[in-house]
């Protein structure tokens, strides 16, 4: 559908694969050299890309990629997403792995300016979630990107109210965090300064675990109240960004927010029950934000 394409030391392409009435787009990138400005600066597993075990169609061993399932006629909102996508890699890249920063307030602004009260109107519930929510409630760690939750009639419409600042399309994916989900990818402002969001829900409708931060129902995740620029926002509970920073090995400065604004005890054990952490490590963080 599109390429070669060069961005951000990457060769691209836009592929199509007919499969009845079901569609696979899917973006490559491969390791372009010289010809693409590079060589890339990192690997794109970071943005949800798959690097696969053996060669692909377009790129050969080098190549990663990003699938989704959706109509044939849907190819020109993908074309549109895949376009943008690469034009703001550069930014993406630059923020993830020179430590450029990343365009957090504007993004928040934007995003309550574009999706707040249409889905207030709408009744569709959504809050921010992520490394942003503790930032939002003060904690002063920066995220890198801005990571919403929804519902599945939520995901759409944030979509649509989004479209130009879409990287992704509004389908049916495969996020590597997450496993197969719908959700989109956007990126908030200009081509060189910005802020990436994203939003899904699972798949599959299913029974969501307690306090479940993505279930797809807002209701589940444990949120409280706040406000950005004057605007009431819902946010999570920070304790679910402090155990993935503990997981990644970063949870200190979270860990002494929480201790000072008081952790939620129940919430805690839930999650350190689902993380990978050791137990002497679920010890150490218990005892970081004052819970025995």
């Amino acid at each position: 559908m599109s390429g070669p394409d060069l961005g951000a030391g990457y060769l691209h392409q836009l592929s199509r694969d007919e499969d009845g009435a079901t569609t696979t787009f899917t973006y490559h990138a491969q390791s372009g050299g010289q010809d693409a400005n590079g060589p890339p600066r990192g690997p794109l597993d970071v943005f949800g890309f798959v690097h696969p075990g053996i060669p692909c169609m377009f790129g050969g061993p080098r190549c990663w990629h990003r699938r989704f399932l959706l109509p044939a006629d849907a190819a020109p909102r993908v074309r549109a997403a895949y376009n943008r996508h690469r034009f703001v890699l550069e930014t993406m890249v630059r923020q993830a792995f020179d430590g450029a920063p990343a365009d957090v307030e504007a993004g928040v602004a934007e995003t309550v300016e574009r999706v707040g009260a249409p889905l207030a109107r709408e009744g569709i519930e959504w809050y921010v979630g992520g490394s942003a929510a503790p930032w939002l409630l003060g904690s002063g760690v920066r995220p890198g990107e801005i990571v919403l939750g929804t519902t599945r009639e939520g995901v759409d419409r944030i979509a649509e109210l989004l479209r130009e600042y879409l990287i992704e399309p509004a389908a049916p994916t495969d996020w590597p965090d997450r496993g197969l989900v719908r959700g989109a990818r956007a990126f908030l402002g200009t081509f060189q300064e910005g802020v990436r969001v994203e939003w899904s829900v699972p798949l599959e409708p299913r029974e969501p675990l307690p306090a479940e931060e993505w279930s797809g129902r807002a209701a589940v995740a444990r949120l409280e109240t706040t406000t950005f620029q004057g605007a009431e926002l819902r946010a999570s509970r920070p304790e679910y960004a402090l155990v993935r920073a503990a997981e990644a090995g970063r949870g200190h400065r979270l860990a002494e927010f929480v201790r000072e604004r008081g952790a939620d005890r129940e919430l805690l054990r839930i999650l350190l029950s689902r993380s990978g952490l050791r137990e002497p490590q679920r010890i150490e963080l218990r005892r970081a934000v004052g819970v025995p």
